[in-house]
């Protein structure tokens, strides 16, 4: 079982890094592979009732990767974390399979009080570098969180969120002839939620000013009809002096 667990992390890392040469490589010189076996061994410790020893495994796990990750937290199968270095997951973190999170990553609390204050992240969901993720909700399944991206709601399976506070601006999601999910790691191509409410804004002020030159134009029109003794006007004119008798 723990031989297989190790032989799938290998695994996942030749399916979503092109930079790896080796097993070799991942082996000795990548933080994420690393902290997610030592994650094992504190977690073991810590549902064994050893929590100050894991801890220090914890403890220890931080200053060779640069991830921390607390040994009560519980996470899936094939997780991934790409570079690392400042990514935090909480205590009562939840993590599903196949995950990948990039460097900077928070999976961070809110509250004080005892009890579930960590988020839960769905299988197939990627976060981007130096994102955070607030509070106990639920990041659904094959979302994607954009980079610097600040999570404070509960985000629906398949969507796509960007921003600060970060907001839905994608669903849907994409899969291989297999039904497979597609891990897509192209954060150049999220959407700008603030790009297009303003590009909106531009296009509601632009139709305003058509209106009001179009207002302008006919008022000029008008201004030159009395200007040139326009007779139906200055009957209306002299109707208005008059209090509308002949």
């Amino acid at each position: 079982m723990f031989c297989e667990r190790i032989r799938e992390d290998i695994q996942v890392v030749f399916e979503r890094d092109p930079a790896v040469r080796s097993t070799w490589e991942i082996i000795f010189a990548y933080p994420g592979f690393h902290a997610i076996q030592f994650h094992r061994l504190a977690h073991w410790l810590w549902c064994h009732r050893l929590k100050t020893l894991a801890r220090i495994v914890s403890h220890l796990s931080r200053f060779l990767t640069g991830i921390e990750i607390h040994p009560g937290a519980r996470i899936g199968r094939r997780l991934f974390i790409d570079h690392g270095m400042g990514v935090v997951i909480g205590e009562t973190a939840e993590i599903g399979d196949d995950v990948t999170l990039y460097q900077g990553v928070s999976l961070a609390g809110t509250s004080r009080e005892k009890g579930k204050r960590h988020p839960t992240v769905e299988d197939w969901v990627l976060i981007g570098a130096n994102a955070t993720v607030l509070g106990p909700i639920t990041i659904g399944r094959h979302s994607r969180i954009g980079a610097g991206s600040v999570v404070v709601n509960s985000v629906p399976p398949h969507a796509t969120v960007v921003g600060v506070p970060g907001k839905v601006v994608r669903g849907g999601g994409r899969h291989s002839e297999s039904g497979k999910p597609i891990i897509d790691l192209d954060h150049a191509n999220l959407p700008d939620p603030l790009f297009r409410a303003l590009s909106t804004l531009l296009e509601h002020v632009e139709r305003l000013e058509h209106q009001v030159e179009e207002l302008a134009s006919r008022q000029g029109i008008l201004e030159d009809r009395f200007a040139e003794g326009d007779e139906d006007l200055q009957r209306v004119r002299a109707l208005l002096k008059n209090g509308g008798a002949e």
